[in-house]
Order: C-alpha cells, then sequence, then structure tokens
C-alpha cells in the first residue's frame, strides 16, 4: 500500500444516537484519482463512503461507522480492507452517559513560543492517549494514584476510557495565511484606508480557498504520519482522532486570529468576508464532516432596510430541511444561521454552541440563534425517569470562550480608547471575544439566566466546558438570592486549554499572569442576582494554572440519588502531569 495512502484522517465523529445506534464517521482524504479505500467496522464492509470534497489534489471522503448500541459498552474494530491499517473505539452501554475528553488549542500562533516549552509540542495529546488507550502505553507509562483508580473500571475489562472527545475550538490555527499568502502579507503592510479599498479579485480567492482546505491535511496528519500501517502511532492530534469520535466546535483561529472582535468597517472588508467564507467552507467538510454542495449560503436579511452594520443579522437555515437527504446530518438547531448543535446522550445533555458565525464587538449570538437555543433546552427530559437514563441530570454547555473568567476592566477601557485593528497584534480582539467584555455583559447575563431558569425547571445541573486562554481554570456562576443547598442556582465553569498552545511562560505573560490571579478574587456582580466568582485551582494556591492540559467529564452513579459529575484537569508539570478534581453534584431543591 502507497505511503501516501491518507492525505489526512480517519478522522472520527460523533453523529448522535438513533434507532439504536451510536452513530459515528470516519472523515479520510485521499489523492484525487486513487482508488477509493474500503473500510471494515466489526469484521463488516463499510457502505460506499461519501464524497464531501472532490479537489483538484485531493477528495474527502466519510464513512460510516455506526453500530448498535448493547446493554453493555464494548469496543469496537474498524479498519482498511486488505491491509493492516486498525483503529478502535468505545460504544457506551445503552443509556449510560459517555466518558468524556476535553480540549482546545491544538495548535499556535507564534512558532517562536513553541521553542520555550520544555517537552515535546504533542506531550499533552500523548498523555491523554496513554490515559484513553493502556494499548498504547509505553514501557516506561507509570501509573499515579488517580489514573490507577481507572484501571480495575475500565482497562483491566480492555475498555478505552473515552467515548466522546469534545473539541472545544481552534483546532486549527489559520493565522499563518497572513505570511504565506503573499498577497495577504503585503495587504498587512497597507494603510487602514487602502485596506478597506482592497478588493480580492479571483486568483486570489481561489488561493485563499486552498490555503484552507490544504492546510487541514498538512496539520492533522503530517507528511511523517501517513504510514499508519508501519511502527508505533506518535500519540498526537491524529490518533486521538483517529481513536474518539470527536465532537467539534469552531473558534476564532479556525477562521483567524480574532474573527468578529475587528471593527465593522474590518469585519465587513473584502478580505475579511472571503477568508471567512472560506474558511466556513473548510470548517463544513472537516470539522462537521458534510458534503460541501450541502452548505447553505450565508445571507445577510434582507427586509430590515435600516439594520446595523455593528451587529450582523442572517437569514435563519432550516437545517432539517437542507439536510434531509443526509440521514448522518449532526443535529444542527432548526432557525439559526450557525452550526449550533446538540446531542441527548442517556443522564447527560451535550450543548455545543457556535459563538463565531454571528458575533461582532458587541454581540456573540443573533436574536434566531438565542430562540433556537431557547427552544432546544425546552426539549431536556424532565420528570421521573421511565428508566434509567432516561432524564437528563446534567447539561453541559460548551462555550469555546469562558463565560466566568477575570475581568480586566483598565485594559478593556485602554485597548477601547486606543483602539486596535491589527490582524497580527491580538491583545485587543481577545479581550474584546470574552463574555465577561462591558460589550457582552448584556448577553452574559441573559446567559445565566437562561442556564439557571432551565437548571430549576427542568431539575437538573448546568456546567460550562470552554478553552481558549491557554490556561486551566475554575469558576463559578450562581444567584445569590437561592440558599447554597439549591444546588440548581450553580453554575460551575470548567476551563481548559491548551493542549498544544503554550500556556502563559515569557516574561510579559507571567506579569499577565500576576494581573488575572490578582484580579480573579474579586466577585464579579452582574446584577441583583446573579454573581461571577472565580475559584481557587483544585489542590491550588492560585486562579489561573498556566500550564497545557486536557480535561475529563465522568459521571459516577449514585444509590438512587442521582449521578455526581466529575471533572479532573490533567496539567503538564516539569517533572510528568498532575490531577486536580471537582465534582458537580446532582440536583438538589
Amino acid at each position: 500500500m502507497a505511503k501516501s495512502l491518507f492525505t489526512v484522517g480517519p478522522v472520527l465523529s460523533f453523529r448522535g444516537i438513533s434507532a439504536g445506534k451510536w452513530r459515528v464517521t470516519a472523515l479520510i482524504g485521499i489523492t484525487t484519482g486513487s482508488p477509493v479505500p474500503q473500510l471494515s467496522i466489526e469484521g463488516k464492509a463499510c457502505p460506499v463512503p461519501v464524497v464531501l470534497l472532490a479537489g483538484r489534489k485531493e477528495t474527502i471522503l466519510r464513512y460510516d461507522l455506526s453500530c448498535a448500541l448493547q446493554k453493555e459498552e464494548r469496543v469496537v474494530e474498524f479498519g482498511l480492507v486488505g491491509e493492516n491499517f486498525r483503529w478502535k473505539f468505545s460504544v457506551p452501554g445503552k443509556d449510560y452517559a459517555p466518558r468524556m475528553a476535553y480540549v482546545s488549542c491544538n495548535g499556535f500562533s507564534d512558532p517562536a513560543a513553541m521553542r520555550k516549552l520544555a517537552k515535546p509540542q504533542n506531550a499533552v495529546w500523548a498523555d491523554l492517549i496513554e490515559n484513553h488507550d493502556s494499548e498504547l502505553r509505553p514501557n516506561s507509562f507509570e501509573l499515579d494514584k488517580e489514573q490507577l483508580w481507572h484501571e480495575s473500571r475500565i482497562h483491566d475489562k480492555h475498555l478505552k476510557r473515552f467515548h466522546l472527545l469534545l473539541m472545544g475550538g481552534d483546532q486549527i490555527y489559520f493565522d499563518s495565511i497572513w505570511e504565506d499568502v503573499k498577497p495577504l502579507k503585503q495587504w498587512v503592510g497597507l494603510s487602514r484606508k487602502d485596506q478597506l479599498k482592497f478588493k480580492v479579485n479571483a486568483a486570489l480567492e481561489q488561493e485563499i480557498e486552498s490555503y484552507y482546505f490544504e492546510l487541514y491535511a498538512t496539520r492533522w496528519l503530517p507528511e511523517t504520519r501517513r504510514d499508519w500501517g508501519k511502527g508505533l502511532p506518535n500519540l498526537d492530534a491524529a490518533d486521538a482522532m483517529a481513536r474518539i469520535p470527536t465532537v467539534m466546535m469552531w473558534d476564532d483561529h479556525d477562521i483567524f486570529d480574532g474573527w468578529g472582535s475587528y471593527s465593522p468597517e474590518m469585519q465587513h472588508c473584502s478580505v475579511f468576508q472571503v477568508l471567512m467564507r472560506c474558511a466556513r467552507q473548510a470548517f463544513w467538510v472537516f470539522q462537521l464532516q458534510h458534503a460541501l454542495e450541502d452548505l447553505p449560503p450565508l445571507l445577510t436579511q434582507q427586509q430590515r432596510v435600516n439594520i446595523s452594520k455593528q451587529d450582523p443579522q442572517f437569514e435563519q437555515i432550516e437545517w432539517s430541511v437542507e439536510l434531509a437527504g443526509d440521514p448522518l446530518a449532526l443535529p444542527f438547531l432548526d432557525n439559526q444561521p450557525g452550526f449550533s448543535f446538540a446531542h441527548h446522550i442517556g443522564p447527560v445533555s451535550l450543548y455545543v454552541g457556535d459563538l463565531r458565525t454571528e458575533r461582532s464587538r458587541t454581540q456573540v449570538l443573533g436574536e434566531r440563534s438565542w430562540s433556537a437555543m431557547q427552544d432546544w433546552l425546552d426539549t431536556l427530559r424532565d420528570g421521573k425517569p421511565a428508566h434509567p437514563g432516561s432524564k437528563c441530570q446534567h447539561l453541559i454547555f460548551m462555550s469555546s470562550v469562558p463565560v466566568a473568567h477575570p475581568k480586566l476592566s483598565l485594559a478593556e477601557g485602554l485597548l477601547d480608547t486606543f483602539g486596535q485593528d491589527h490582524v497580527l497584534d491580538s491583545n485587543a480582539d481577545d479581550l474584546k471575544d470574552h463574555w465577561s467584555h462591558g460589550d457582552h455583559e448584556g448577553e452574559r447575563k441573559r446567559l445565566l439566566e437562561t442556564l439557571t431558569r432551565v437548571a430549576e425547571k427542568k431539575l437538573l445541573r448546568v456546567s460550562i466546558a470552554s478553552g481558549d486562554v491557554h490556561v486551566a481554570a475554575w469558576g463559578s456562576c450562581y444567584r445569590r438570592d437561592i440558599p447554597p443547598t439549591s444546588n440548581w442556582a450553580q453554575v460551575q465553569q470548567f476551563t481548559s486549554s491548551g493542549v498544544v498552545h503554550p500556556s502563559l511562560i515569557g516574561v510579559s505573560e507571567w506579569l499577565f499572569l500576576q494581573l488575572l490571579n490578582q484580579t480573579a478574587s474579586k466577585v464579579q456582580s452582574i446584577d441583583v442576582q446573579h454573581c461571577v466568582e472565580m475559584m481557587l485551582f483544585p489542590g491550588s494556591n492560585r486562579y489561573m494554572m498556566p500550564a497545557r492540559n486536557w480535561l475529563a467529564f465522568e459521571l459516577d452513579v449514585g444509590e438512587g440519588k442521582g449521578c455526581k459529575l466529575w471533572a479532573t484537569w490533567r496539567c503538564e508539570t516539569d517533572s510528568g502531569f498532575s490531577n486536580h478534581l471537582q465534582a458537580v453534584q446532582p440536583f438538589q431543591l
């Protein structure tokens, strides 16, 4: 078999539960004109793959690896027919909650920062995979107390630890486009007036489009990794995505740094609009695993003549109609222009929010997306369960940017006063991205009210999973007008980033870290009811943990008292990794 059989993949994607099946797809790229590989799952040939993209150089295929849910969890094997290309993934038992890993920031903006790392680029990925699959551990692997707890329950039974890999944003970094595409490098050096006047011609648009589609293969499966059939795994992102079905949502670097947080004039200029359009298409194919021809255009609302350019408002998309012909379509929420989708999985529900499609300096979500989200929250299962697992006990809300994070009012004011609109300087847009920024406080208040309302109404707990900020952190959003014993009014925030991107390690970043820790000690009063408070990081005397990390979400089943959700950070240290645990108790009035 040729060494370059796969240009990218396999990348597993979780599509939901339907008709008693755990629905999983695998994305694989091949050189255009090459024979279409045949895959098998549990010894049976997979259906003919769907062509997601037929490019000049590369063809992207999607295979159906769906398999039956059984009473007990199990491991299934898939691979390439006639070749020694084999991978395994875990399927949970029917009505049981999946064990999930969460990561973000799988890349970097500045190569110089990576050279400061004491450990290899993929050291955190390697730790996650070794925790997931005991068969891939090196001979030198040593179990610590936390890992040992999982051995008898999982690995001694020849199971894998995680059923899902939640990827909360920045799965790929496209910031290099400003350097690699020469006309864009020249555009960066123009005056702002000339940048706004610049028009992207057909040749440049084609170059930009090719860059977005081709970089996925370069970053997700480097040339040296494409011979899957030889040697041991490299224990990197490619290995993780081939062994754990993913749930992905984009953030700014999946487009380019700071998308949505520039001035309205810059957001609407020709260069920005073309980059967004091409990034959207590539995201649709590679991360959401849908056919390019099925992607509806993003249309600005026309009926509102005087609509403000500050906050984009797009036509809603009836996703269930647009994708009616795809039985493995993701469950996108209807009546929204973005890509938000959600899953119900036993006692856990997962909401995956798109915080980029409609973003501006003063908007995170448009009105249609708010309505679609609230409509979906009303579908959460409440009341007494008819059988184990039929009631949702925990909602995990994936927000690429943290809802609970230190508020840097002084820095916000300085950057707002002097303003920045430069694509190579991310200081201003990083702050403007935050839910805690003054321009987004109204929406943050609305989000917290929505989440606590559904927790009370549906008798469940809500937790937020986030990344983006290159530290690990734990926060709490709560109603101070509700007694602490009513824990539904407490929404815990778990921040995990980055899995590859360095944490705050430079001198200037160390000073910024001190400012973050100092500011984090102050409770943020959102209004007379809602507060946001950063908590001391578990097992630490500080609020922000400056270390690369990943996060696990796992449920314990109590005796008649519901399920307890455990969040466990694994943080990189000089000598290995440290464990930091926090529990979310079952609902209590």
